[in-house]
């Protein structure tokens, strides 16, 4: 427990919190089998964009970090040009 200006919280709430705080950053990226399909989204725009493209037959799909989509055009995956949200 910690003391706050709520009174006694869990330190469970500041790691919600924490995570709650990454998915709001532009901080994501989505993949596919074609490449990378745009980077720099939050999560939620992340999932949007993931459902609009399975919709559309995209295979592969899958979120990551920018820093990962980074990582795997350095060893290959091509970047595919941003598509609008």
């Amino acid at each position: 427990m910690i003391a706050g200006s709520a009174g006694i919280l869990p330190a469970s709430w500041f790691r919600y919190q924490a995570i709650v705080s990454d998915l709001a950053e532009n901080k994501w990226a989505v993949l596919s089998d074609r490449g990378c399909e745009a980077t720099e989204l939050t999560h939620e725009e992340a999932r949007r964009l993931l459902h609009r493209l399975a919709g559309e037959g995209c295979h592969g799909l899958c979120i990551v970090t920018n820093e990962a989509a980074k990582r795997m055009s350095e060893t290959g995956i091509k970047q595919i040009s941003r598509i609008n949200i």
